[in-house]
């Protein structure tokens, strides 16, 4: 794998996905294990997706992610797999994503490639398959770069969830690492890696209730 990066370029958990047949399953898959709903997200017009987002803490967030219905029809494959989210599937921590200062630096093959995305006024990078499909099944991330001060999370209402870790289990655990190596994956906040017979995502999150863990194979 080649290392593409810049001296300064860092990347770092952003937020972990929840990709749902609909929104409404989704929030109630995340209720049903965390004890808090997600909130208002927003809408994809250029994938004709929408989301509901959760506060995880000071610097990472819960997505839930659907096809939204009532978008007009987009002639590509939809990003998170959610092409192939079936009607009446559950709802499943299936992905992440990265944030980066240097997304194309940053970029390495697997990832796919870096567009433009838009929403309202909004714009910003992000890399992912053209083919919709996760890299590595899931456990390598999708990259993301905003601009400085447009990290949704400063809106969110605060929430009583912390995120402690993301654990990934991946048959192939040496090359999910190299991947994170490449895109110099920051410790903190935490992303562990561990062999296992598939791919699987879960996230441990402190609640008021205790220690919950979201995901699983």
């Amino acid at each position: 794998m080649t290392l593409g990066f810049t001296e300064h370029m860092v990347s770092r958990l952003d937020h972990i996905t929840i990709v749902a047949p609909s929104l409404v399953a989704g929030s109630a898959y995340v209720e049903a294990a965390l004890g808090v709903a997600p909130g208002p997200g927003r809408e994809h017009p250029s994938m004709a997706t929408h989301n509901l987002l959760l506060s995880l803490g000071s610097s990472v967030y819960l997505e839930v992610i659907a096809a939204n219905p009532d978008a007009a029809p987009v002639s590509r494959a939809r990003w998170f797999g959610i092409d192939e989210i079936l009607d009446g599937s559950t709802p499943r921590l299936a992905a992440w994503v990265a944030s980066t200062n240097d997304i194309a630096a940053a970029t390495v093959p697997a990832l796919g490639q870096v567009e433009t995305m838009y929403r309202e006024s909004h714009t910003w990078q992000m890399a992912f398959r053209p083919d919709g499909a996760l890299a590595l099944d899931g456990a390598a991330p999708l990259l993301i770069q905003r601009a400085v001060d447009a990290n949704p999370i400063a809106t969110m209402p605060a929430s009583p969830l912390q995120i402690r870790e993301l654990q990934i289990q991946h048959p192939a655990p040496e090359e999910v690492l190299a991947l994170f190596a490449a895109i110099r994956l920051a410790s903190t906040p935490s992303v562990t890696v561990a062999r296992g017979a598939t791919c699987a995502l879960v996230a441990e999150i402190q609640t008021p209730s205790g220690l919950r863990r979201l995901g699983g194979a």
